[in-house]
């Protein structure tokens, strides 16, 4: 994955850490508000169809008190035994005898006899019948509902069965609807259309319409159903009333997820991290830049240059890296890993070829201890390559605390490890300091290497080390007239440009059958 990829996704996550939370709560606060809105319509519905079945059990209590009176024949005593019984039961309005469907007699004196009832549109248990949908009879300006078994029946004004208060703080409407004509018997409302007539007929519990929200409740052994409905508007109020609670939810929920998701990522995405996942995933590539005898012209070896490979293909070089490996103690993982990889690929090829080596770069970490020696002995007996086979490269700041360094790297000497001193004359050391180092060989840095023909320390370099009996190797040499300048100052060995760059294992074990052949 490319930085660019990484950081698009990264802040893709982040997007989604505070804006899911807000999203929800808003979703929450809808939905809470919905289902307050849809709880107070179906408690309402409910409590209309409860209170129906009591006006009904009323009726019913009503119609077998009378019926037990032992003379209906229409008397004084039997209108009084009328009257009494719908005085006594608040939900019934008026008694009436009836014979062969037919009124005969009424506890009101002004009433017309001989009316005819018709078919009842509702026939219950223990031979009780239902009129929800008769005309109105005369002495009544609006229809009734008869609830009777022979020979009495009550009664009932439809608005008893429809008079419940609403609970909400918002305007609610409900109808009372026979379900066997699916005709319309009472509502609360000065007007309800037919909208509900098809969704009935289909068995729904709830539909919308017109910005009006409807719910249904039937009960099929009374041959009713109830409907209940209000405004979509107080659902809006409602929804603002819950955001004030639930938005600021989100909004906290929102800012600790993305702190805490941001501190995760920035700790993910730290290069300490990266280097260490880059170790773990073996990202790590070992490029090798081979080193040359500058008198014979002969290959001897290389020097082993760790990359760390990205997404997109491309290498950095150990320069971007190394510092932070030497900061944040990884360097040592890093050194081991060469070396795996060193013998991984060469150590078959420098078995075959005893007078080749390779130098590895050690961190001041790694001179403080035995650690990578201890590392290296198993590789070595793997393979059957020879300790001098491999060579340790150290920089300055390596030597910078001797009576620490120095015993661990008197150590590496006597199990047969040539010693480098890297990049001399660019750290710490002063001429005079080189004769107190424990080295096999000096490194000249490029830096001097360019300085050639101007005034500089190089000769001095070179003279004290063959004094001292240093072998050297110069970087960085680009061009003939620098070989063959140090070649004629006494500088055994050379690596640069002008002989190869650094090369992956395959190119750089073909460069060294062609340039040994050519030599």
């Amino acid at each position: 994955m490319t930085s660019r990829k990484l950081i698009s996704l990264v802040s893709g996550i982040l997007i989604l850490a505070v804006l899911l939370p807000i999203l929800l709560s808003i979703y929450l606060a809808h939905r809470k508000a919905e289902q307050a809105f849809h709880n107070e319509l179906n408690e309402f519905a409910n409590h209309a169809l409860m209170r129906t079945g009591q006006v009904i059990d009323d009726a019913i209590s009503a119609v077998d008190d009378i019926n037990r009176f032992k003379d209906p024949t229409c008397s004084h005593a039997h209108a009084e035994a009328m009257r009494r019984t719908a005085l006594e039961y608040r939900n019934v309005q008026e008694v009436m005898l009836e014979k062969d469907n037919r009124i005969l007699c009424s506890s009101l004196e002004s009433f017309a006899y001989n009316e005819r009832l018709g078919e009842p549109d509702r026939i219950g248990e223990h031979g009780f019948s239902a009129w929800y949908t008769t005309p109105p009879i005369p002495g009544f300006k609006r229809k009734m509902i008869f609830i009777g078994k022979a020979p009495h029946i009550a009664l009932v004004d439809p608005m008893s069965f429809i008079d419940v208060l609403p609970f909400g703080s918002y305007t609610l409407n409900i109808a009372m609807v026979g379900l066997g004509k699916n005709e319309l018997i009472a509502t609360n409302s000065t007007y309800i259309s037919d909208d509900w007539r098809k969704p009935l007929a289909q068995g729904a519990e709830e539909f919308q319409s017109d910005n009006n929200i409807y719910v249904i409740r039937r009960d099929d052994n009374l041959g009713l159903a109830m409907i209940a409905w209000a405004s979509v508007e107080p659902l809006t109020e409602a929804w603002y009333q819950q955001l004030y609670i639930w938005l600021p939810v989100g909004l906290i929920i929102s800012f600790v997820t993305g702190w805490f998701l941001l501190r995760v990522l920035r700790r993910l995405l730290s290069p300490q991290n990266r280097l260490m996942d880059a170790i773990k995933n073996h990202e790590l590539r070992v490029v090798y830049q081979p080193i040359v005898n500058l008198e014979s012209g002969e290959s001897v070896g290389a020097e082993a240059l760790i990359r760390w490979q990205q997404q997109d293909g491309t290498m950095l070089t150990p320069d971007v890296f190394i510092p932070l490996a030497e900061h944040t103690g990884l360097v040592t993982q890093l050194t081991e890993q060469v070396i795996e990889l060193i013998f991984l690929e060469l150590g078959e090829w420098l078995h075959q070829h005893p007078d080749y080596h390779i130098s590895v770069n050690l961190g001041t970490r790694d001179v403080r201890s035995l650690h990578i020696l201890e590392v290296i002995i198993p590789y070595l007996s793997r393979y059957s390559v020879k300790p001098g086979q491999i060579a340790f490269e150290i920089t300055e700041r390596g030597f910078a605390d001797p009576k620490v360094t120095a015993p661990i790297i008197a150590q590496y000497r006597e199990a047969g490890h040539a010693i480098y001193i890297d990049d001399f004359g660019t750290g710490y050391s002063s001429l005079s300091y080189l004769q107190d180092l424990d080295v096999d060989i000096l490194k000249i840095d490029k830096s001097f290497v360019d300085a050639i023909g101007y005034k500089n320390i190089t000769p001095h370099i070179i003279e004290m080390a063959n004094s001292l009996g240093i072998l050297m190797v110069a970087e960085g040499i680009e061009t003939p007239v620098q070989a063959t300048w140090l070649r004629t100052q006494g500088v055994q060995y050379g690596q640069g440009w002008l002989f190869s760059k650094a090369l992956p294992k395959d190119k750089f074990i073909e460069w060294v059958a062609n340039y040994s052949a050519r030599g």
